[in-house]
């Protein structure tokens, strides 16, 4: 399994609960080595195999160089989390190219590029066995996020798009893909937009649950999302938002 954006938070849950369910695990990173490490040292210790692959997955060059890690380091890839993205907090009239681009190549394009090499790993029609692909988009995408956060929510919305298009165009060949949609979960990720204070107001005010969601418990979905307990879910998205 190789998670992208795993050195913290949603991603590194993902990758620590994929290692003790056998896998071996691509732990992509960008900038958090140590963090990286931690997960990689982890799941080694708990007795699966694990390395940390240095790639900005929205840069195409990065991410043909991740997979080639891979397959050096562990063969033929089973299972791909687009889990990486970024924040934004920017207001529309406040856009220029260099932030927009920014957030879509991170949350978007990134996605484009890992599932393209997956895909050409995976697809019967490559010769491959086929395999899952889980896409990390966000309730945002249902509910229109916070002010300064259009990009971010406008990525995750084609996110859901590109995850249902991608499973019709690949689902013939073997590869299922889905998405998940986490609401408010507590994560380092907030601190954009006014950390643990403004996420609990938030989740007082809107999450029918009553509280913030964890890492793990997303973590948990993805992990089913990748077995054969779902073997016959394809093309949807699984929200994890406390009923928001």
């Amino acid at each position: 399994m190789l998670v992208t954006g795993a050195s913290r938070g949603i991603g590194a849950e993902v990758a620590l609960l994929a290692g003790r369910s056998g896998y071996r695990v691509g732990v992509n990173y960008l900038h958090s080595e140590a963090a990286a490490m931690k997960v990689v040292e982890t799941i080694r210790k708990e007795g699966s195999q694990a390395i940390a692959i240095k790639a900005d997955v929205g840069k195409l060059e990065q991410v043909v160089a991740m997979f080639e890690q891979l397959d050096a380091a562990f063969g033929q890839i089973d299972v791909l989390v687009n889990n990486a993205g970024r924040l934004s907090n920017f207001r529309v009239d406040a856009v220029d190219e260099r932030n927009l681009l920014d957030i879509f190549s991170g949350n978007l394009f990134g996605a484009f590029y890992c599932a393209r090499e997956a895909i050409r790993r995976m697809s019967t029609a490559h010769g491959g066995k086929g395999g899952v692909i889980v896409n990390m988009s966000s309730i945002g995408a249902r509910l229109g996020g916070v002010a300064g956060g259009a990009a971010y929510t406008s990525s995750k919305g084609a996110m859901d798009a590109f995850n249902l298009a991608l499973a019709k165009e690949v689902g013939p060949e073997g590869i299922r893909v889905n998405a998940i949609r986490p609401g408010l979960i507590s994560t380092e990720i907030h601190e954009l937009h006014g950390g643990a204070a403004k996420m609990e107001q938030m989740v007082k005010a809107s999450v029918p649950l009553g509280r913030a969601g964890q890492a793990s418990e997303v973590a948990q979905v993805a992990l089913w999302l990748a077995s054969e307990s779902s073997s016959y879910v394809h093309g949807t998205v699984v929200d994890v938002a406390g009923g928001r």
